[in-house]
């Protein structure tokens, strides 16, 4: 079982200022992988980050998964919650963002994000393994997703999956965007490590165009 970990707030945060709130995505840098894959990042997009997280944590419907693993069936070390295109976000700031996505990579997108996918990771034992997001059209495609995170930072790596001793490494949370585009989910893998170290709780938060998963 998990403990209960109360979530340390960010120095940076400015909810006595404005509450929850987007900033502008003029800031965002690109981050080239290699074979067609990329990265853009904006720190601190999201103003208000830990009053989000505080209301994600108590209000989304967390469900608990288990599945198949080596013969054995274990626990997902996350929480997970999901909304589909036609469901109403669990806060407004997310419908404002993804429709802010959407306008901003409309012409290189060529469509909309449309749904809308949670994790919770608890404290350091909560993970993701390495894995590229291609079931359904990732995996013969070029597409995006985008990921919003609020709560304590957690390093999000990546690696080709060609092979080699390339890891790309990003701590994220506190409002941090991170869109991982181009060929990414097919030609690069990305994790969520677990850590011993003494972490705090992170929600991500993962805008999809339709029939990306």
């Amino acid at each position: 079982m998990h403990g209960t970990v109360h979530l340390q707030p960010s120095l940076f945060d400015d909810t006595d200022r404005g509450g929850v709130r987007l900033g502008p995505l003029d800031g965002l840098r690109r981050q080239p992988l290699g074979d067609g894959a990329w990265l853009d990042l904006l720190p601190g997009w999201l103003h208000g980050a830990d009053e989000l997280f505080e209301q994600l944590a108590t209000t989304v419907p967390w469900r608990a998964e288990r599945r198949e693993m080596y013969e054995r069936t274990v626990d997902v070390p996350r929480l997970l919650a999901s909304y589909p295109a036609h469901a109403e976000p669990p806060h407004p700031v997310l419908g404002l963002a993804r429709a802010a996505l959407s306008d901003h990579y409309a012409r290189e997108l060529g469509e909309p994000f449309r749904t809308l996918g949670l994790c919770y990771y608890r404290d350091g034992r909560d993970s993701v393994a390495w894995h590229g997001d291609r079931i359904g059209r990732g995996a013969r495609e070029d597409t995006m997703v985008a990921i919003l995170s609020v709560g304590e930072p957690r390093t999000l790596a990546l690696r080709p999956r060609s092979g080699g001793t390339t890891v790309v490494r990003h701590p994220l949370g506190h409002g941090d965007l991170v869109v991982m585009g181009g060929s990414c989910q097919r030609t690069w893998e990305h994790a969520i490590p677990k850590t011993a170290r003494p972490v705090g709780p992170r929600i991500s938060v993962q805008f999809r165009p339709h029939g990306v998963s």
